[in-house]
C-alpha cells in the first residue's frame, strides 16, 4: 500500500538556544496524534534536540539566523521531521557524521555525537548541506501507535 501525507506542520524560529526546547515540544506534540509510546516520544525529542542544537551551535556560530522545523505524518504511521538552516553548511558530511567529530572550539564541551544519537533514535537520517548555504537534516521514525485508518 502506498503511503500518503495525513498531516503536516512547519515551525520557524530564531537560532536562539532557548528555542531548542520549543522544537522538542513541537515535535512531541505533533507525534502525539499517533498515540506513540513514551519511548517513541523520547526518541523523537532527543533526535530533534540534537539536530536543532547542531543548527544553532554549528550552523549559525557567531551569527543569527532562522531554523525551520518541518513535520509530516504519513499514513503508515511514519513521522517525517526535517530541520533546516541557512548557516555555514557542512564541508564534509561523511566526516561530520563520524562519532566524536566536532567543529566546536576546544574550550566548548561538545562530544561530537549529535548525528550518532540521531541515527540511534530514528529509523532514517539523511543530511544535505552546502558550504555557506545551510544544512537540512531529514529524519523518519515509524511509530507503533494508531495508523491513519484507526484515527
Amino acid at each position: 500500500m502506498r503511503r500518503y501525507t495525513v498531516n503536516e506542520c512547519k515551525v520557524q524560529f530564531p537560532s536562539l538556544s532557548r528555542n531548542e526546547s520549543l522544537s522538542r515540544s513541537a515535535a512531541a506534540a505533533f507525534a502525539m496524534q499517533c498515540d506513540p509510546t513514551v519511548e517513541e516520544i523520547a526518541a523523537i525529542k532527543t533526535a530533534v534536540s540534537e539536530a536543532v542544537t547542531n543548527a544553532i551551535v554549528h550552523g549559525y556560530r557567531d551569527m543569527n539566523g532562522v531554523v525551520e522545523l518541518v513535520m509530516r505524518l504519513y499514513s503508515d504511521n511514519t513521522v517525517y521531521i526535517q530541520i533546516k538552516d541557512k548557516g555555514r553548511g557542512i564541508p564534509d558530511i561523511k566526516q561530520a557524521m563520524e562519532p566524536a567529530y566536532t567543529t566546536a572550539p576546544a574550550d566548548e564541551e561538545r562530544s561530537g555525537l549529535g548525528f550518532t544519537v540521531m541515527e540511534s533514535f530514528m529509523d532514517k537520517v539523511r543530511v544535505r548541506s552546502a558550504e555557506n548555504r545551510g544544512t537540512a537534516v531529514t529524519m523518519e521514525k515509524r511509530l507503533t501507535g494508531k495508523r491513519d485508518d484507526e484515527r
